[in-house]
């Protein structure tokens, strides 16, 4: 396994969103009440002294939907400024994006990802359970301009919803320094769509892209799983998440830490995950919690592959918007 130095810190489990992959109108969510969730100064003294005195540097900022977090320009202007970070980016739907994203800059942060699932407004409105392809739209323009670099726009593709769109999102990173991921339909979030449509393995994308535009290897910065490739040519690149169809559990150098405190080793897997928040606030000395994180670190590996063991089947007590993933 590699060493784990990432961490993905849920800000918030709310989102403006209803994405039919993460958490549809009919899903029955208790929202967490303010005082549940950690405050900036816990998450800054969990990333200070828990967290990166074991190594890990590198921090991204999700949710539900972080945008909705008050004040959030001022969390990352703080952790961006801590001493020993590396790394801070952040996972948006992009609605309030057009109006924060000068902020977030001049806060500090340098990377952003967007979910942009389609170019068609109507099957974006089908995907997210909103109208708001416009806005959407208009908050990436607004990223790009600002000069969020790299800059990736994540589609989650959806067999009979946006997987026939596969090769003009593509066609995105031709002419502009985007960065196009596509992500495999998995089973945390809505258990029966995924039952009823089932996914596209990558392989099977990148032999339809091959075959329009050709297809070679590329790079971009960032921490995560994806396989990069590039169209001959293009500004951008193209990454496939491949958690279904390509186990990287053994590349994997990550855990996620939800709005509410818990520390979870592996999306798809929840034994194992232990609460930070309460300890935290009831004044356990930060070297106790370390030994708790080195501990938990020290298991990640087996209960990573567990996890895949049963991922595909799994049946999750919490949803992706609350995992924060």
């Amino acid at each position: 396994m590699p060493t784990v130095n990432y961490l993905r810190i849920s800000l918030i489990d709310r989102c403006n969103f209803r994405c039919q992959y993460c958490m549809p109108d009919e899903a029955e969510l208790a929202w967490l009440q303010a005082p549940e969730r950690l405050t900036d100064e816990e998450i800054l003294t969990l990333v200070q002294e828990v967290f990166l005195p074991l190594g890990i540097d590198c921090f991204r900022l999700t949710g539900g939907e972080p945008l909705l977090r008050p004040g959030l320009e001022h969390l990352i202007r703080a952790l961006c400024s801590l001493p020993g970070v590396r790394d801070v980016a952040l996972t948006t739907n992009g609605f309030n994006l057009s109006q924060k994203a000068q902020l977030l800059y001049e806060a500090g942060l340098r990377r952003i990802n967007i979910s942009f699932d389609s170019l068609n407004p109507e099957t974006f409105r089908l995907i997210t359970g909103r109208d708001r392809w416009r806005q959407v739209w208009a908050g990436i323009q607004v990223a790009h301009q600002v000069g969020f670099d790299p800059l990736k726009l994540n589609v989650v593709v959806i067999p009979g919803l946006n997987e026939s769109e596969v090769e003009d999102l593509a066609a995105l990173t031709l002419e502009r320094q985007w960065h196009v991921r596509f992500i495999e339909f998995m089973p945390i979030g809505n258990a029966a769509l995924f039952q009823q449509a089932g996914w596209v393995e990558s392989e099977v994308l990148r032999q339809r892209i091959r075959a329009r535009f050709g297809l070679e290897p590329g790079f971009v910065a960032g921490n995560g799983p994806a396989d990069v490739f590039r169209i001959p040519g293009a500004k951008g690149t193209l990454g496939f998440i491949s958690q279904m169809s390509e186990c990287f559990c053994d590349r994997c150098n990550r855990m996620r830490l939800s709005s509410d405190g818990w520390l979870r080793p592996c999306l798809l897997n929840e034994s194992g995950q232990i609460n930070l928040r309460d300890p935290l606030r009831a004044g356990i000395p930060a070297e106790r919690l370390r030994q708790q994180v080195r501990e938990l670190l020290d298991i990640k590996p087996d209960i990573n592959f567990k996890g895949r063991d049963t991922g595909s089947q799994g049946s999750y007590r919490r949803t992706m918007s609350q995992i924060g993933g």
